[in-house]
């Protein structure tokens, strides 16, 4: 039960059942050296439950609290006020007002994690951060769960058609929910409520049809003329609406990798998506078991592999130092990972036997990429790791994210 007092919320005394989250060492390490810490990802990613966990003596407001957004925008001097020892402000993006008076009140108090934003919009909130509260804010990306937390809460098996099907969003496991009819509320409560908060689409119908075309393309280079004409949109309402799926968090550009290793590149990025759940029942598919057999299943593999990975990577504070590289001639290595001092490329096949077939492309490229060439991993469908000479060869289920890109 909430207890209001002053007019915010106070955190409640008995806690809801918690899986732990590999980001938040990374956030209570970000709050003891800034004023503000930006939590930003998805709905429904974990955000207000990883801060509310993390920092249990904040006071918590949701600003998508009509009464509590009011007070924020008419008064917000008396807002902050309120919050002597620190606050978490949900959906802080839904008051952009506030981030200027944020400034004052954190540069006059010069003290660490004071304020703890959350939020499942880009544009608003990071525009805000620029403007008023940049070198004061940290920034942190929450997705979906890691398959490795999910793991560790013994809640998934070593079934991967069951894992992309369910996808990652913690109220599915939380609560026992049935994923589809889960799914399905998602993208409704999504479509009304992010969507026409963003931009203003008169037939909700049609960029539903949208999502569904961008899901059946999850894994493929982005053809937004393709989009436009299989929508029945413009050209420029296909970029614009791309543009919003990945301010909400639905969708990763994976850019192309730009060192060519003297060859013409594809410059397109591949679209994917950050959750094979959703992307499944966007492709209507019912059940798992739907899966086996289904003509998508190898891109929902790879778009599970490669949200892992980017996963990893968020969880660290880190940006996504993920590519892809193919010629004109059709080379291509599902992602270079890059280091820094080096790349690592990583092929993705969602086969249950090891082919020779398989290596082809990682050979060919780590011959152009020469002493620039990392460890180079073959991630599968299978359940029999290897350590070949040049090539480490892991089951799906086994697959260590933080080992790979970090």
């Amino acid at each position: 039960m909430k207890i209001r007092i002053q007019g915010y919320v106070k955190q409640p005394e008995t806690t809801v059942s918690y899986i732990p989250r590999n980001a938040e060492p990374r956030l209570q390490h970000f709050a003891d050296g800034y004023p503000v810490v930006v939590v930003t990802g998805p709905r429904q990613s974990g955000k207000s439950t990883l801060v509310r966990h993390a920092f249990p003596g904040h006071s918590y407001v949701s600003l998508e609290d009509l009464d509590q957004r009011e007070f924020a925008e008419t008064d917000p001097r008396g807002f902050l006020n309120q919050f002597g020892d620190g606050a978490i402000l949900d959906e802080a993006q839904r008051c952009p007002a506030l981030f200027s008076y944020l400034q004052t009140r954190v540069d006059e108090r010069q003290q660490p994690g004071q304020f703890i934003l959350t939020g499942s919009q880009q544009f608003g909130l990071l525009s805000g951060i620029t403007q008023s509260l940049a070198g004061r804010a940290a920034l942190l990306t929450l997705l979906p769960m890691t398959y490795n937390e999910l793991q560790h809460a013994e809640k998934v098996g070593q079934n991967l058609d069951k894992t992309l099907f369910d996808g990652a969003f913690p109220p599915i496991f939380d609560r026992g929910l049935n994923p589809h009819p889960w799914y399905g509320n998602y993208v409704r409560t999504y479509l009304e409520r992010d969507v026409r908060q963003l931009i203003n689409i008169r037939d909700l119908g049609t960029f539903q049809r949208f999502l569904k075309l961008c899901a059946g393309r999850t894994g493929q280079l982005l053809n937004l003329s393709s989009l436009a004409n299989d929508c029945g949109i413009t050209h420029n309402t296909a970029k614009a609406w791309i543009s919003v799926l990945e301010a909400s968090y639905i969708v990763h550009l994976l850019p192309p990798h730009h060192q060519n290793f003297n060859k013409r590149l594809v410059k397109t990025p591949k679209l994917y998506f950050l959750d094979t759940g959703l992307a499944s029942w966007l492709l209507g598919i019912q059940n798992s078991e739907q899966l086996a057999t289904h003509v998508q299943r190898g891109a929902l593999f790879e778009t599970w592999v490669i949200s892992e990975l980017l996963k990893a990577r968020y969880n660290a504070g880190e940006t996504s130092n993920l590519y892809f590289w193919r010629d004109r001639s059709g080379h291509e290595v599902d992602l270079l990972i890059d280091h820094g001092t080096h790349l690592s490329p990583l092929e993705i096949k969602s086969g249950q036997t090891i082919n020779r077939d398989y290596f082809k492309g990682l050979e060919f490229w780590k011959k152009l990429a020469g002493e620039s060439a990392g460890r180079a991993w073959l991630v599968y469908g299978g359940d029999t790791p290897q350590t070949r000479s040049d090539v480490t060869v892991l089951p799906w289920f086994e697959i260590d994210a933080d080992q790979i890109v970090i």
